[in-house]
């Protein structure tokens, strides 16, 4: 991929510049603006000024750590908003702390600001009462969001402008093309392959978020009931029901893990360790869930240039991830200062470049600097209900946990 070097600096100027232009380019894009949400952005935006925003956010990657550094720097030298970057291995440490806050009425001065959610956390966080909003549609770059895309919806649940989408992400699988020439196009074909080349196949430890996502992407293809997925689960009433549609799942792991890397007895601790496992030749194929992975492990040297990111034949698990603020948090309006220019298209031309992070763009094409989203997006499989995730974290963890 053609790297990205330049920014674009339509959307952002230093001081009162940065509001006027912000929103002609957004209404140059799009829509006009009401002089009612033009003032209360200008009244966010001077609260925000000197306010310290506590981002909880997934620590794991050295890419993107680096790039919320960038976002943290531009953020203070143009708003004076200081990001600090919280970096924690499962956004659920946050979910229970933000519970632990209701549980205690702390219902302001919250340690937490922001935070990098999807899937079962936003539905928690949602059930639980503890997002601020909806604050979404008042964001000035809201209005560069690709609406085609599902940000109205994380894995079934209505986002309700709770959240702001941040990143599209697609699982996917990365083989070396001059050791795996011809990979597996199926769950079904992947096993035949752990078969013929025993501890050559595995996959991150659930509940973390790959390996749980692994386990979703097999029971889709395997089950013979795939609506019942995209249902509410209440493990308590209907317990039979899963352990109906799931039964093929636990089949095929079975059969799986004697012959997987480590026999099963250990896996993986996440997608880091599955590409680096790759690249050392212990694993022929890795597992993340960014599209862009693998251009981005060869521009920083962590793969050989033979490698190749690629989807089975039924598609890719494919959601949307978001950035939303507590209902305690004290800089409200710093977040949303920063979730406004998480979704510039200088900071989101810059996500997607593979050189920096290879995070594919949720803004309108004609929006970003190269007049692309930064991927080629493969047939999206739609996210199961959040509920199902817990319960088949659960049993796998009865199963197999070690």
């Amino acid at each position: 991929m053609k790297k990205l070097t330049t920014a674009l600096g339509l959307t952002f100027a230093l001081a009162s510049g940065f509001f006027a232009s912000n929103f002609a380019y957004a209404e140059q894009q799009t829509s006009t603006y009401s002089s009612e949400i033009v003032k209360k952005w200008q009244q966010i935006q001077s609260k925000a000024d000197g306010q310290t925003v506590y981002f909880n956010a997934w620590g794991g990657s050295q890419e993107i750590n680096a790039y919320l550094r960038w976002a943290a720097k531009e953020l203070k030298s143009r708003y004076n908003v200081t990001l600090k970057h919280v970096k924690v291995a499962d956004i659920a440490e946050t979910t229970q702390r933000l519970v632990a806050e209701k549980t205690a009425g702390k219902n302001s001065d919250g340690s937490v600001d922001m935070v990098w959610i999807n899937g079962e956390n936003f539905r928690s966080m949602k059930l639980g009462n503890l997002l601020y909003g909806p604050f979404v549609e008042q964001l000035p770059n809201w209005e560069l969001v690709d609406k085609r895309l599902p940000v109205f919806k994380d894995f079934t649940e209505s986002t309700d402008g709770l959240e702001a989408p941040w990143g599209v992400g697609q699982l996917v699988f990365i083989h070396d093309k001059q050791t795996l020439n011809n990979p597996p196009q199926s769950f079904a074909e992947l096993l035949s392959l752990a078969k013929a080349f025993p501890g050559k196949v595995s996959y991150p430890q659930p509940p973390e978020f790959h390996g749980s996502s692994f386990l979703k992407a097999a029971l889709i293809e395997l089950t013979d009931n795939k609506p019942a997925l995209y249902q509410p689960l209440d493990i308590q009433k209907d317990k039979i029901l899963f352990d109906n549609v799931t039964a093929p799942l636990w089949q095929y792991l079975d059969q799986l893990h004697p012959v997987a890397w480590q026999q099963g007895k250990r896996f993986p601790s996440g997608t880091t360790e599955t590409i680096q496992l790759l690249d050392d030749r212990q694993l022929l194929l890795a597992l993340t869930f960014n599209p862009n992975a693998a251009n981005a492990a060869i521009e920083h040297g962590t793969l050989t240039e033979t490698a190749q990111a690629y989807a089975f034949k039924q598609g890719a698990l494919s959601n949307i991830h978001f950035l939303a603020v507590p209902w305690n948090s004290s800089a409200k309006e710093g977040a949303q200062v920063a979730i406004n220019f998480l979704l510039s298209p200088e900071a989101q031309t810059r996500k997607a470049d593979t050189s920096i992070w290879g995070d594919p763009s949720v803004l309108k094409e004609e929006s970003l600097e190269n007049g692309s989203h930064g991927f080629s997006l493969f047939q999206p499989i739609a996210e199961p209900h959040p509920s199902w995730l817990t319960a088949i974290e659960q049993e796998w963890q009865r199963r197999y946990g070690h």
